[in-house]
């Protein structure tokens, strides 16, 4: 064989190999790019993205002064919960206890958005898991029905656009029961947990104890 001809059979090997290795890179950087694409197609016809899904694990137990975003009654619409004080009182004006004294929570139903939203409170929302397994409803008697603190907002489950009400719940229960998990189920059914302190507690706890005398 000729050089010429050792020379243009070793280009012709070097643009095969150059070939060869450009086809396999192909491949390796495709199968990425359609595994992102997939992803992104995938959430896209989801309709969510899990990223902004503002809903915690159901095993997260709040503490007083935090704070959730929760489904509105029947689904619709977003309110922000914060529980941020609980009082422990055995009398709260004229209201005497069926029990040994009523445990109540002070809380905040903040609505972000631009229309009016409804929380599930005068539904049964918040309840007060004892320690013991029981679940207390709020207003559970006709004496809880009857508490009021003060300075509490009074406008009902219906928060409008843009503002944040402040509000009580009030649990008629037994000594024993002191010290519990506040729960609350939202629009969706979705369970959120707040731990209850066995004393009266909070950023509020000592107004909220004047307003209830």
């Amino acid at each position: 064989m000729s050089p010429v001809e050792v020379a243009q059979t070793e280009r012709t090997w070097t643009v095969s190999i150059r070939g060869i290795i450009r086809g396999i890179m192909r491949h390796i950087v495709t199968a990425p790019a359609l595994a992102v694409v997939c992803c992104l197609s995938l959430t896209a016809c989801s309709g969510r993205d899990d990223r902004s899904d503002p809903r915690p694990s159901p095993r997260t137990v709040f503490r007083l002064g935090q704070s959730s975003d929760t489904a509105g009654a029947d689904g619709e619409g977003t309110v922000r919960i914060t529980v941020d004080s609980v009082a422990y009182v055995e009398k709260a004006g004229a209201s005497n206890p069926e029990h040994d004294l009523f445990a109540v929570v002070r809380y905040e139903a903040a609505n972000p958005s631009k229309a009016p939203v409804t929380s599930t409170v005068a539904t049964g929302g918040f309840r007060w898991r004892a320690n013991d397994g029981r679940n207390v409803g709020a207003g559970n008697t006709k004496a809880a029905r009857g508490v009021f603190a003060v300075g509490s907002s009074e406008g009902g489950a219906t928060v409008p656009p843009k503002v944040f009400t402040v509000d009580t719940v009030a649990f008629d229960i037994t000594a024993a029961q002191k010290g519990a998990t506040l729960t609350y189920v939202d629009g969706d059914g979705a369970t959120y947990r707040w731990k209850m302190p066995s004393k009266s507690s909070g950023s509020a706890a000592i107004a909220l104890q004047l307003a209830l005398r």
